[in-house]
């Protein structure tokens, strides 16, 4: 239906018949001469309707509206001289069209292609409409350019690409999972993966060695900017291999990545941080290093200090730390209790952070006369303060304090726009992460990643001694300025092993035969040392393509309620379809409305 796209005529096809087949991007009246943009996925060309040259289509022309489909035919001419467009590739020919084929016509759009709008609802009612601007066309691009280069690489460095069950068995990922009922099977369930790790972790004891895959994932749980039910990401599973090849592999995997997506390229070799050393530094296992703010203990200053608070936050076992943001010693009070918020959220225990500003000269701050003249110089000195800095603290436990501090450092960032004209992709690697943590409110051991992580070599034996707190796990994750990219860890092998975790988790054997008899049945016939990371590829598109919210790297993504609002999805079934799979909605029964949710009563 057409000769070349629209995208693709310079001058030096000028003269040539052609024929092309798009949208009408614009249309403009210039005293009867009518001029068009035709756009299809590749670009704009400038179309002109001559009445001398051929009557009939330029009167049809005056109906054409924005989007309405045409096909057109006429020879690449110059454009007039001073008339020349050069924003776009096209920009120095224009086509003088001699036939015109109104393919389908366009109504009223509910919003205009070339604004920006506001309203995500109507976005994403009409999905198809808002994919044909171009950010949004640009970001799909990108997507498709990233993907096949992963698939490149992973190929060239021999890696199958396999695809594994969507319907599966209920996995322990953190999530709720999303279950399917089975008409074969009354009253048995399927749960969509929230990961393939264990048919993963199958395909190394089948000897694969090698194994990725785009891989579609589901979690039941509460939405944001970086989250979605459905995802996609890079999982990778090897066999023989060690952290390290891990990290290498994957280095590599992200250079080949970002230089498909922005042509940019990365140097290998990114730092890595011990997940102990970035949450006290950073005050998160995900930090971003474009900007300092780092979190500094002031232990050694407030050892011996008169001042009660940090003496006696010091005397049981707590810390004192504190941030300087430098320069914003003009904080606003509304910005001061947006911070506060922020610090109670995290787990402040009293209303207001404390705080000293370096402002006229002048130390201003409820704390400053507490402390000793040595103090004084010594915490000028150790946080660099300086006129106009204002210094954030912390004083308790050492985990609440670098979360209190570490969350505003990031709102301060914000605040100053500490990155919003950064270029910067600053990699990164947290290492040596904890292999469990206990839940306060139940007393249980849980996996920080999950139970088929494995403990590092020199911390085995305090398994045996129950000090689980201390143990470490042999799990990476891979961050980029402030996001997390994926993560992974060399996953136990040995079927003792693995049924000893489970048991501190929780799972007695009985329960371990019927939830994972198959991967411990499976380790009891060689299974290979192995071990992979899983990269979220909706998040890196995001990150390529400078986007805020995965929202605007997914073709047809959900809104924050989790509903398609195009399709009508998630919706209601009616009775007899629920009876034919053998399920019975329960939501309206009084016994259980008090648990339903509000969008329900």
């Amino acid at each position: 239906m057409r000769t070349h796209h629209c995208n693709q005529l310079r001058e030096s096809d000028i003269g040539q018949a052609v024929t092309l087949i798009g949208w009408v991007n614009s249309a403009r009246d210039h005293g009867g001469v009518i001029f068009i943009d035709l756009r299809d996925r590749e670009g704009l060309t400038q179309c002109v309707f001559r009445p001398e040259e051929n009557p009939q289509d330029a009167s049809l022309s005056h109906t054409l509206r924005e989007e309405d489909v045409v096909q057109v035919t006429g020879r690449v001419a110059l454009r007039l001289e001073g008339s020349g467009n050069t924003r776009i590739p096209t920009g120095a020919i224009e086509i003088v069209v001699t036939a015109l084929r109104i393919v389908n016509k366009a109504d009223v759009l509910p919003f205009q292609l070339d604004k920006e709008l506001s309203n995500e609802d109507m976005r994403l009612k009409y999905r198809y409409l808002d994919l044909r601007r171009a950010r949004m066309s640009h970001n799909i691009r990108q997507r498709h350019a990233i993907t096949s280069a992963a698939r490149r690489y992973l190929d060239e460095a021999g890696f199958y690409e396999v695809e594994t069950p969507i319907l599966s068995n209920p996995t322990p990922e953190g999530a709720r999972d999303f279950l399917v009922p089975s008409r074969l099977n009354p009253g048995r369930f399927y749960a969509l993966p929230q990961a393939p790790q264990q048919y993963k972790q199958l395909l190394m004891v089948a000897g694969f060695e090698k194994y990725f895959q785009i891989a579609r994932c589901f979690r039941d749980e509460d939405l944001r900017a970086d989250r979605q039910p459905e995802f996609t990401q890079i999982d990778i599973e090897a066999s023989f291999i060690g952290q390290n090849d891990i990290i290498t592999l994957v280095e590599g995997l992200l250079v080949s990545m970002f230089k498909a997506g922005l042509d940019i390229d990365v140097a290998k070799n990114f730092p890595r941080l011990t997940y102990r050393e970035a949450i006290d530094t950073y005050g998160s296992d995900k930090p971003d290093t474009r900007y300092e703010m780092k979190i500094i203990d002031l232990g050694d200053i407030f050892g011996g200090t008169e001042f009660k608070i940090f003496r006696g936050t010091m005397d049981s076992g707590g810390v004192v730390r504190a941030i300087n943001a430098k320069g914003f010693a003009g904080i606003t009070t509304g910005q001061m209790n947006r911070l506060n918020e922020i610090a109670i959220q995290a787990g402040l225990p009293v209303k207001t952070l404390a705080f000293i500003k370096c402002e006229g000269g002048e130390f201003k701050s409820p704390l400053w006369k507490f402390f000793t003249g040595t103090e004084k110089e010594a915490m000028i000195s150790k946080l660099a303060i300086e006129e106009g800095d204002i210094v954030f603290f912390g004083a308790g436990a050492i985990d609440t304090v670098s979360t209190i501090l570490g969350r505003v450092r990031t709102e301060v960032a914000t605040m100053l726009e500490l990155t919003k004209n950064s270029t910067a992709f600053n990699f990164l690697w947290v290492v040596d992460f904890p292999l469990l943590a206990l839940d306060e409110e139940t007393g249980a051991w849980g996996a920080v990643h999950h139970p088929f992580t494995r403990p590092h070599p020199d911390d085995v034996h305090l398994l045996e001694s129950g000090d689980y707190a201390k143990v470490r796990a042999v799990a990476y994750d891979v961050v980029l300025n402030g996001y997390e990219l994926g993560g992974g860890s060399i996953r136990i092998h040995e079927k003792d092993l693995q049924a000893q975790m489970f048991q501190i988790l929780g799972v007695g054997p009985e329960e371990q035969q019927i939830k994972f008899g198959h991967i411990l049945d499976a380790f009891r016939f060689g299974a290979p040392p192995h071990g992979g990371l899983a990269l979220g590829l909706d998040r890196i598109a995001m990150l390529v393509a400078g986007e805020d919210s995965i929202r605007e790297v997914i073709a047809f993504p959900k809104n924050n309620k989790g509903a398609d609002l195009m399709s009508h999805s998630p919706c209601q079934i009616d009775t007899k379809n629920l009876r034919e799979v053998y399920v019975q909605s329960t939501w309206k029964d009084p016994k259980l409305a008090a648990d339903a949710p509000p969008s329900l009563k």
